[in-house]
């Protein structure tokens, strides 16, 4: 059959339907990390707990949180082997480096037996299984933004793009309920501790203030419900303590438990809303495939005449970009089927109404790429500063959160955007950096 218009209008409708089942596929993939960072969240705050307490408190917490962990990997490990397997529907997805980024999230949950064994017998502290939950959660946190980078529409990259911002402050809030845990566990309020808890509130204010920009108007009024609720503000005192205190000074014992549960109840409303944009998610894709399938019936036996009696010849391109201009007498071609206004008007009606699906087609992508742009760009300006960050600890030695100041200063004296400062960085031109104080280079 020989390539016509019609052809690959069909085709391009078809593709659209193969991208949002493979954007389907990867929601549902997102979903299933975030729960597993969900549960390593919890799992990782009861073993603050339990270890700065001498194994003392929050046992069986800590128990609970490890076997839903467990489990959820367990999940986690079976798709990433059906994203790999020929045919799947995610398939077209497992690039090289969403493929890295797998790999790494499997050599990472492959270290957890042991870190789980030495934190049952006590024999690590309490800031390094945190710190090695941490790094796990982050690599977990990246493939999130991996999948995220690909989505095509609106209706499903804003909400999306919400979504990790959303998950990237909620591990902010996890990691401040297991530094100031271990902070009341242990009874005196340690400067650097404190320093780390001031860190992780201004990160948890950086993602929130992405994730209202791009959160629709419900789920942002759910959001500011949320934070006015008792355990936000219950959470804000306790904060002050620990903010406020001076270093050395004791702290109460007792007010661990209660400070992480204040805090859970705050991570789970969190968790409330992750779950309900990933509803939201499952809805716009199917929505999406339905509207495209119905384009494509539709679309179909109008196209069918086309696509079986091929325009005879160059005029036909006129008619298909240039609505104003009608033929006068367009050919009978074999096989078009007769009415009572004749063929020739039928053959016009039909080259107008393929137009008409092309025009509308191309308007829509149109104005689908222009409401992208901002989804792509907050993606883009996230992978820039944190290639900008790396480059500073690699070439500076710096901690992460003394790298990102340093680009926070720089941004401030040089009044421009931090996005801006992070190319600048990379790029080694146009930036002086701040000095940095001799403790900024601590971890």
């Amino acid at each position: 059959m020989p390539l016509s218009a019609s052809t690959l209008v069909l085709r391009a409708k078809q593709l659209e339907i193969e991208a949002v089942r493979l954007m389907a596929s990867r929601v549902e993939l997102a979903d299933l990390i975030g729960q597993l960072i969900h549960a390593l969240q919890r799992e990782r705050g009861a073993s603050s707990i339990f270890l700065a307490s001498g194994g003392q408190r929050l046992a069986q917490e800590r128990q609970t949180a490890m076997g839903e962990a467990v489990h959820i990997a367990s999940r986690l490990g079976e798709r990433f082997a059906s994203q790999l397997e020929p045919g799947h529907t995610g398939t077209a997805s497992g690039t090289a480096s969403m493929v890295s980024l797998m790999a790494w999230v499997q050599l990472d949950l492959a270290t957890l037996p042991a870190l789980r064994q030495s934190i049952d017998q006590c024999q690590t502290t309490a800031h390094d299984a945190v710190a090695a939950f941490s790094r796990l959660i982050a690599a977990l946190l990246e493939l999130i933004f991996h999948l995220a980078d690909v989505a095509m529409y609106p209706g499903i990259a804003r909400p999306l793009v919400a979504f990790v911002y959303l998950v990237q402050g909620k591990e902010a809030a996890g990691q401040e309920r297991a530094v100031g845990a271990q902070m009341f566990a242990s009874g005196t309020c340690a400067g650097t501790a404190q320093q780390r808890v001031q860190q992780l509130v201004e990160a948890q204010q950086r993602s929130f203030q992405m994730f209202e920009r791009f959160a629709d108007p419900s789920l942002l009024a759910a959001w500011r419900q949320r934070q006015a609720s008792a355990a936000v503000a219950a959470q804000d005192g306790m904060r002050r303590t620990l903010l406020t205190t001076p270093p050395g000074a004791a702290l109460a014992h007792d007010d661990s438990e209660k400070w992480f549960e204040v805090c859970s109840e705050v991570i789970t409303g969190m968790w409330t809303l992750e779950m309900q944009v990933v509803q939201d998610l499952r809805r716009a894709c199917e929505a999406q495939i339905q509207r495209s399938q119905a384009d494509l019936q539709d679309s179909a036996g109008l196209l069918r005449r086309l696509l079986d009696n091929p325009p005879p010849h160059t005029h036909a391109v006129e008619r298909f970009f240039d609505v104003a201009e009608q033929p006068a007498a367009a050919p009978v071609l074999p096989g078009m089927p007769d009415t009572a206004n004749g063929p020739a008007e039928v053959h016009a009606t039909t080259v107008t109404s393929l137009e008409r699906l092309l025009r509308q087609q191309t308007a829509r992508l149109a104005q689908t790429e222009v409401e992208l742009d901002a989804a792509r760009r907050a993606l883009k300006e996230r992978k820039v500063i944190e290639r900008a960050k790396n480059a500073l600890m690699a070439r500076m030695g710096l901690s992460e959160d003394a790298a990102f100041r340093a680009l926070q200063k720089a941004s401030m004296d040089n009044n421009r955007r931090l996005a801006d400062i992070a190319e600048a960085t990379l790029s080694l031109t146009g930036l002086a950096l701040p000095p940095q104080d001799d403790d900024q280079h601590q971890d």
